[in-house]
């Protein structure tokens, strides 16, 4: 059973292993940036899988969380704290590694939040954001939840875009590496390339290890109840509101430490991170790959972020994701692998007799 469970994890890995050895086996490793940011982008995606797929709850405000986690990391590790070089107890959090001292880019000493308590932050003012959030939102359902979402990712946006601090417009730029490991570093250079691609691509792998155990356990079948019949499960016993609310903010912790090492991947982050049509295109990788289906939604990511990002749907990237939305919810609920060609042949034909 436990060897059935994990075999798509090994396949995960192998494929992993096998695109990175392909693509610079072909002199294209520049491709490995942008299945970087493939691999993060679809950490968001797979934690909204498990949101909308086994608790039945619908989110238009995940970039809203991706956001959250991006936007703290980066004003944290930006902001110079030189000044206060001296106080009482900065020894203490240097010694702690809660701060650290490095260099600008003008060579000079400047002293930061390390990017680790910056991550550490981030999450937890992302669960204190979504439990804010979650606790009076998921009361309602259906269109009215999705508006709720939609207005909760409307505040962000403006927030961002309006605050002198955020960099508004122009977002926030120089955000310094994101030391993992003594020697690897979350950055864009060119010489991190495969380590970044390796490091994105483990950060996907635990996260569906932590799903694929979250869905087969008690917690899961309590979830997937909730999603069949909420009544009937709240009648049973299963304490609906709970397992509600902690999936929604496992999902926004999902959404938030993307954005944390997406951010220190670009070195940067701005507004358009937060916009409604990128949480509207989460949905849409979503609905494509199968609500209830985490493997094929991560396939579809990793399909559609890619060609987004290598360009290929140019002008129209906005307008290809809103198109994709409605052809799946018209002729395919369950996902495009569910798709079934006779019966929409059949289904067709009933309604022209």
């Amino acid at each position: 059973m436990l060897m059935k469970r994990y075999r798509p994890i090994a396949v995960l890995a192998a494929a992993t292993v096998s695109v990175q050895l392909a693509v610079m086996a072909a002199g294209r490793d520049f491709y490995l940036t942008q299945l970087t940011m493939t691999a993060y982008y679809t950490i968001i995606i797979v934690g909204l899988c498990l949101l909308m797929g086994y608790a039945g709850q619908i989110s238009l405000g995940h970039a809203g969380f991706f956001a959250i986690g991006g936007y703290t990391s980066a004003v944290l590790t930006t902001l110079d704290l030189s000044a206060h070089r001296d106080a009482s107890g900065v020894p203490l959090l240097l010694k702690l590694s809660v701060l650290t001292a490095r260099q600008d880019l003008y060579g000079g000493q400047v002293l930061s939040v390390h990017p680790w308590a910056a991550c550490i932050a981030a999450v937890l003012l992302t669960v204190l954001v979504a439990y804010a959030i979650g606790i009076p939102v998921l009361k309602l359902t259906g269109h009215y939840l999705a508006m709720a979402t939609l207005g909760f990712g409307t505040i962000i946006y403006s927030i961002v875009l309006g605050t002198q601090q955020f960099g508004a417009a122009d977002g926030i730029s120089n955000v310094p590496a994101f030391t993992v490991l003594p020697g690897l570093a979350v950055t864009g250079g060119a010489s991190q390339r495969t380590a970044n691609y390796y490091v994105a691509w483990t950060l996907v792998t635990f996260g569906m290890v932590l799903l694929i155990n979250l869905i087969h356990s008690r917690v899961g079948r309590a979830l997937r109840s909730i999603h069949g019949a909420e009544d009937a499960a709240g009648a049973m016993g299963v304490d609906t509101a709970r397992y509600k609310l902690n999936a929604f903010v496992l999902s926004a912790v999902f959404a938030a430490v993307a954005g944390v090492f997406l951010t220190h991947f670009n070195g940067g982050i701005g507004p358009s991170e937060a916009s409604i049509m990128k949480s509207v295109r989460y949905v849409a990788i979503v609905a494509v790959g199968g609500m209830a289906s985490i493997w094929g939604t991560l396939l579809m990511s990793v399909v559609l972020n890619f060609l987004s990002l290598r360009g290929y749907f140019g002008t129209y990237d906005d307008a290809v994701f809103g198109t994709i939305l409605i052809v799946i919810m018209l002729f395919s609920p369950e996902g495009i692998l569910q798709f079934d060609v006779k019966t929409m042949v059949r289904r067709a034909l009933r309604k022209n007799a």
